[in-house]
This record gives C-alpha cells, sequence and structure tokens, in this order.
C-alpha cells in the first residue's frame, strides 16, 4: 500500500512513522546477526566484539548534544529521513571495513545516527498521538520488533544462500531505501507546545525532574534487556545452547516475534490494567524467562527464554515514551536519547562479562537488569486506568 494514497489522515501518518520505527529495527537487526560472522571475518575475540558495540554507544552519547540543535533547525521529519539514509549507507561501509579500527569508526558513527532517528521518530509518534488524541506509540514500536525479525528472517535466509556479509548487507539496503521512500510522503511537520515554546523562552536548559530520572533508569535497563537480546542471542545459540548456523538468528527471530505480537496488543493491556502494571509484570516476566534458560541450557529452554523476554519487554519502552512524552518535549528528548545509550551501551558491557566470565553470566546481568526496570515502575507516576 502506498502511504501518499491512504485517505485517512491519521492512518496515512501512522504508516510513515511506522516505516521509520521499522527501518530502524531492521538496520539494527541485520548487522547484529551477522556479528558471528564480523567476528570471525576480522578475527575478533568477544571482548573486541563488545569495544565494537561500545563504539556505538559512544555515538549514541555523542548525540546528545547534537539532536536537540538538528531537531530544531530541521525538523523531526527531515532529521528522521536523513539519519535513515545515513545508516543505510552506513551498513555498507560495514561490510566493506578492510580492519577493526575502520569498523570502529563506522559503529561510532552508526551509534550518532541511531541517536537521532531514535529520538526523531519518537517525537513523530508523540506529535500524532496528541494531534489525533488516539493511542499509537505501542503499535509503532511493533513495527520497530517487525523490523528485527524481518532482519532475522533475511540474515537466517541469506546464511543459508551465501557466507557474504556485502551481498547480505547490499539486499539489506535496498529494503531501507525503500522503507525510507515509503516514509516520506506522510510525516507530519511537528510543532512545538506553546508552554514548551515559553518553557524554553525562559530558559534554555533546566535540571530533569526526578521524575524525569527515573523513567531515564526504566528506559536504560529496558533497552540494555532488548538490545543485549538482539546482539548477544545469536552468539548464545551457536556458542552455549550449540545451535547451527542456520537455527542461530532465530533466538533474535523468537525474541522480535513475541515483541511484534505483544505490542499489537499492548495499548489494549494499558488501558485494561495500566501503564505501570503492565511494565512492572512484563519486566519480571522477562528477568524470569532468561533465567529459566540459562539455568536450564540447550536450544528449546533458550527459545522459551528468548520468547518471555520479547513479551515481557515489550510494552516498557512505549508505556515510558508515553510517561516522558507528557512531560514535555524535553523529557521526552533526554528519555529517548538515554534509551538509545542504553540500546547501544549496555550491550558491550554482557561482552566484557562474558569474556572475563561466560556468555551465560553476561546474560544473566541481562535478567538482572529487566529486575531493575520493576523496581523504576514502581517509582514513576503512571496515566490512572480509564474507568
Amino acid at each position: 500500500m502506498c502511504v501518499s494514497r491512504v485517505h485517512d489522515p491519521f492512518l496515512r501518518s501512522q504508516l510513515a512513522i511506522a516505516a521509520l520505527f521499522c527501518s530502524l529495527g531492521f538496520q539494527y537487526a541485520t548487522w547484529a546477526a551477522r556479528i558471528p560472522a564480523i567476528k570471525a571475518d576480522l578475527g575478533l575475540t568477544a571482548a573486541e566484539v563488545g569495544v565494537l558495540l561500545m563504539a556505538a554507544g559512544i555515538g549514541a552519547v555523542a548525540s546528545f548534544p547534537v539532536v536537540p540543535v538538528l531537531m530544531k533547525r530541521l525538523g523531526s521529519a527531515r532529521l528522521a529521513l536523513l539519519s535513515a539514509l545515513c545508516l543505510t549507507l552506513l551498513l555498507l561501509a560495514l561490510a566493506a571495513a578492510p580492519n577493526y579500527p575502520v569498523a570502529l569508526l563506522v559503529m561510532c558513527a552508526d551509534g550518532i545516527f541511531v541517536g537521532c532517528l531514535n529520538v526523531a521518530m519518537n517525537a513523530q509518534g508523540a506529535a500524532l498521538e496528541t494531534l489525533h488524541e488516539r493511542n499509537a506509540m505501542a503499535r509503532l514500536h511493533a513495527t520497530f520488533s517487525g523490523g528485527s525479525l524481518l532482519a532475522a528472517l533475511l540474515a537466517s535466509g541469506m546464511n543459508a544462500a551465501t557466507s557474504s556479509v556485502a551481498a547480505h548487507f547490499g539486499v539489506a539496503a535496498v529494503i531501507l531505501v525503500l522503507l525510507t521512500a515509503a516514509a516520506r510522503p506522510g510525516l507530519l511537520a511537528e510543532d512545538a507546545p506553546a508552554e514548551d515554546k515559553e518553557q524554553k523562552t525562559r530558559s534554555r536548559w533546566n535540571l530533569p525532574s526526578r521524575m524525569t530520572l527515573w523513567m531515564c533508569c526504566a528506559m536504560v535497563f529496558g533497552t540494555l534487556t532488548e538490545g543485549a537480546m538482539t546482539d548477544w542471542s545469536a552468539l548464545y545459540m551457536k556458542d552455549v545452547a550449540k545451535a547451527s548456523a542456520e537455527l542461530a538468528p532465530m533466538g533474535i527471530a523468537v525474541v522480535s516475534g513475541m515483541m511484534v505480537l505483544a505490542r499489537l496488543f499492548a495499548d489494549g493491556w494499558r488501558s485494561r490494567w495500566g501503564d505501570g502494571r503492565v511494565v512492572l509484570l512484563g519486566s519480571a516476566l522477562a528477568a524470569a524467562g532468561l533465567a529459566f534458560a540459562l539455568v536450564s541450557g540447550g536450544v528449546v529452554p533458550a527459545l522459551i527464554g528468548f520468547a518471555c523476554v520479547g513479551l515481557g519487554c515489550a510494552a516498557v519502552t512505549p508505556c515510558v515514551y508515553v510517561a516522558a512524552a507528557k512531560q514535555g518535549s524535553d523529557a521526552l528528548a533526554l528519555v529517548a536519547a538515554t534509551g538509545t545509550a542504553g540500546l547501544l551501551a549496555g550491550p558491550p558491557f554482557i561482552g566484557f562479562v562474558a569474556n572475563a566470565s561466560s556468555l551465560v553470566w553476561g546474560l544473566g546481568v541481562v535478567a538482572a537488569a529487566a529486575v531493575v526496570v520493576s523496581l523504576c515502575s514502581t517509582q514513576i507516576r503512571w496515566t490512572p486506568v480509564s474507568s
């Protein structure tokens, strides 16, 4: 369906913004699914893989002061499109990286543009909900997981067809260009609310509130959990669970698939039980399921545990983004940027733990992170459940 031919303004914009979410999830999971191949091609240790992922996290942190300036000058729509195109080029650059230092530079740049796109597309999603007074964020985040699922399935198919990372990333780049082109016609021309403009006139910078800091904490550990499963599940399936090369990417597929299904229903759960309870119980389920997988060992327990992580974490980031948006645009930008840091900078820490002990202990840290999200959720003021 062509976005420009959709007559319903809400649906047209929702599809366009969903294409952005899908493209980010697809780009991120594409290179993450080929970490074993990149590790082998460049002759990296587990610690060096962790540093490679840390480079992306450093880029995300470096984007913090840049994003507000770019948002003001370009607007969220143009910034999102520019970032999506740059991420496509960086995917090709990673495939062509001749050595480890070049790969580090590429991943650092990737982190910067992931930070830009993450803030811009969530600003578009928040503006869509405000403009039409309809819930949309959970379904938009479902398309992020859908993009990750598509990338995992493509990786599995390309692994069976060829061992060439360049061929795989070339096909992925074509898909990313198509997604970006589909997003362009329906994006919103976002305007800041009047109260935000008045606040910016009074002060150019304010310390974040305690509530915003709790949201940042929940977002950091929530995205760490989600990102670690994307980055390390393939290696866990191959090295620990002893899955075949064709089956190893299915760890990502299971997590992403469950997140897609859960996020399609998450808005209904939020209406019935409230955001706070959904986040509290969901993150507890993720922690328990992953702990079960790590203790049991094997392919089947791993897939069951990964499914629990996908189901439990599905509504965490959408709920926190909605809560942050109600605190104002500054809080939304900070929480989104912090989430990007957790997504990209957290998983390298898992690599350091895995290198010092084992990947089982590394993913044990992920289970502990999910517990932290549960604790943070008790400190956030959530929107009351509608009667």
